[in-house]
């Protein structure tokens, strides 16, 4: 066996103004400095803000995410940037939070949910049903919900939904409810007769919501860790995939906010990763991954 006749590399020490980045800044090619302290930084403003829990491992999303603001706002540093969101209670805020909250959604996503959901109904077809859809995104999970209401209660049906999100610009998407062809390929060939339009000419390719099923629904900007806006109770509330980006303390907040708007029986649906048995007092399960209002 050959041995290499070459001096050992040595690692050189880093200069002074570059100590503590993670993961090298230069060396991963980044645009801006990155370091430790600003990530600790937006870890603690995204969570006074949204409740958001970041771990360590999310540096360079949190890098990626937070570095098109800096881009779109001019600034040359995450300092700056920082330093400028602290100091103005401005627009930027909720593009911030925009910026580092994660939408992953699709149309009847867990679908053992929506056949719950459509039983509970069915069984009261009569009376009014208030819904609120919490996580709302671009939409997908309130107009399954919708839909499972049409389809249970009747056209005619009594149902009010109401659809919320702390990114304002799923949201928007979301009540616009225009959706690209591949992205509803998954309904069936009459749900999207029954409530979509196939867009033509310009629109080719896309898909609008009905009116018919718009007319339920309501979308509003919330933050699930501030006091709640609602007065009247809730039959029944999704909030799936949410709690998973809080920590304890922040999710038995969230979940006491949750449980003073709803009705005593009310059914609370949340995610397949997502268990409140330390919540006994204010939820008991009632079925995989639902929950009922005590």
């Amino acid at each position: 066996m050959l041995q290499s006749t070459r001096p050992p590399l040595r690692a050189t020490q880093p200069p002074q103004d570059l100590a503590g980045l993670d993961d090298g800044p230069l060396s991963q090619g980044r645009e801006f400095l990155w370091s430790d302290a600003d990530f600790t930084r937006i870890k603690a403003l995204i969570y006074k803000k949204a409740g958001i829990s970041l771990h360590d491992g999310k540096h360079a999303m949190v890098y990626s995410r937070v570095s098109r603001r800096l881009r779109d706002t001019g600034h040359t540093s995450f300092k700056s940037y920082l330093d400028g969101l602290e100091q103005h209670d401005g627009p930027e805020w909720q593009a911030f939070i925009n910026a580092l909250t994660t939408n992953l959604t699709a149309f009847f996503r867990e679908q053992h949910h929506f056949e719950i959901l459509h039983d509970l109904l069915a069984a009261k077809r009569t009376q009014p049903w208030r819904i609120w859809c919490s996580a709302a995104s671009t939409g997908e999970e309130p107009y399954s919900i919708a839909m499972t209401a049409t389809e249970a209660l009747g056209s005619s049906g009594n149902f009010s939904l109401v659809n919320s999100d702390i990114d304002t610009q799923v949201l928007a998407t979301a009540a616009r409810g225009v959706y690209k062809s591949e992205g509803v390929k998954g309904l069936s060939p009459d749900r999207l007769q029954r409530y979509f339009m196939r867009g033509k000419g310009n629109n080719a390719g896309l898909m609008r919501v009905k009116p018919e099923l718009q007319k339920h629904m309501e979308f509003m900007s919330v933050n699930l860790i501030q006091d709640l806006p609602f007065r009247e109770p809730f039959d029944v509330v999704f909030c799936r995939n949410v709690m998973i980006y809080f920590d304890a303390a922040t999710q038995r907040q969230v979940l006491e906010r949750i449980h003073r708007v709803m009705k005593p029986g009310g059914m609370l649906f949340v995610g397949h990763a997502e268990n409140f048995s330390d919540a006994r007092s204010l939820f008991t399960l009632h079925g995989k991954t639902v929950y009922e209002r005590i």
